[in-house]
């Protein structure tokens, strides 16, 4: 049976980038590429975010990051599984993984942004209690945006 190891990354880490980069290819695919929101990582500010890559027996398969918003919400960006990893249960995992990381940091809501061109992902995050809400930050003037947000369990 295949291991999955789920492991926090810095910023810079190779793996991280190479599964942005297929991210980003997937999303040109789907959008233009002024609906597609990238992290600017030479900004200082990425180094507060959380990143994390899905090992599946020593192979990148998955990343995703948290970006704060305010002491109480981070968003979740650069949330991808490859194509041929998908429907195994790896973003769930990945998913909750990020959610019990936002936890630690005192974190009671998740928000992120998504598009109408990504139904599995949609699919995704409602499935796991994510609800429609306002769009909000960059996202306000984007009528294409999709916006959901998740209010945290507190784990005893």
């Amino acid at each position: 049976m295949a291991r999955l190891t789920i492991v926090k990354v810095k910023s810079d880490h190779a793996d991280l980038h190479e599964l942005i980069q297929r991210l980003d290819e997937d999303l040109l695919e789907r959008y233009p590429t002024d609906e597609i929101y990238l992290v600017d990582f030479s900004n200082p500010k990425v180094k507060e975010m959380i990143f994390a890559v899905v090992y599946l027996d020593a192979k990148p398969v998955a990343c995703g990051g948290l970006r704060p918003i305010d002491a109480e919400e981070m968003e979740l960006k650069r949330f991808y599984v490859d194509s041929s990893y998908r429907r195994q249960g790896i973003a769930v995992s990945l998913l909750a993984f990020l959610e019990g990381e936002a936890r630690k940091r005192g974190t009671v809501r998740i928000k992120l942004e998504t598009g109408a061109a990504q139904p599995e992902a949609i699919a995704l995050y409602t499935k796991q209690g994510y609800e429609p809400i306002e769009r909000f930050g960059e996202y306000e003037e984007d009528e294409n945006s999709l916006c959901y947000g998740k209010k945290l369990t507190v784990s005893l």
